[in-house]
């Protein structure tokens, strides 16, 4: 079989999580889909997916339909199938620590706080893969993290982060095509302002 990467958004399923700050990881798979003319429509090993390519690569895009928590079982079942090398698996996911507008690639390392992503790497037993983190800011201090994450955006916040949904997905591709490192020197020094052009950081 030809060499297969696999692109995972990580979300909550259902109409209630929709335009959520935790569900940035599947509405970048959407616009993936959406790009490379890829129908997310299969259900299969406890997700949403669609198999097309990047130039010549084949891509598989995938919506763990388990909730956020238990993400990591559906990725376990792909990779267990297709025996994919781990390096070949790029998580989207949201990040409380980045601000919205900023986007940042790494090809390895822990979850942090993020229970999607410690799911994932204890279902897979392994953290050496590349992921695509979303900034969505930090939650008001009188709010819990949880009710936070679940939250929707403002309108104001939707603009930054559809085009912080766009970079996102551009490094996605750049990924596959380049390798993690083309794609932390072109998208980590960069943010998208509130009018939304991408500047390099300061």
């Amino acid at each position: 079989m030809d060499e297969l990467f696999v692109i995972v958004g990580l979300g909550n399923p259902g109409e209630r999580f929709e335009n959520t700050r935790h569900n940035v990881g599947f509405d970048t798979v959407d616009l993936l889909a959406y790009r490379l003319g890829i129908r997310i429509s299969r259900l299969k090993f406890k997700a949403l997916l669609g198999e097309g390519f990047i130039g010549n690569k084949k891509v598989m895009l995938v919506k763990p339909q388990t909730f956020m928590n238990c993400s990591g079982e559906s990725v376990r079942d792909i990779v267990e199938w297709y025996k994919i090398p781990v390096n070949n698996i790029i998580l989207i996911y949201d990040d409380v620590d980045l601000e919205p507008g900023r986007i940042r690639v790494r090809g390895k390392g822990s979850a942090g706080t993020h229970n999607g992503m410690k799911s994932v790497i204890y279902q897979i037993q392994s953290d050496q893969f590349p992921r695509v983190r979303i900034g969505i800011g930090k939650s008001p201090d009188n709010w819990d993290l949880a009710d936070y994450v679940l939250s929707k955006f403002t309108t104001e916040e939707r603009k930054i982060i559809d085009d912080s949904i766009s970079m996102a997905a551009e490094a996605a591709i750049t990924i596959v095509n380049d390798g993690v490192e083309a794609a932390m020197n072109k998208f980590n020094g960069k943010a998208v302002s509130k009018d939304g052009e991408a500047k390099e950081n300061p």
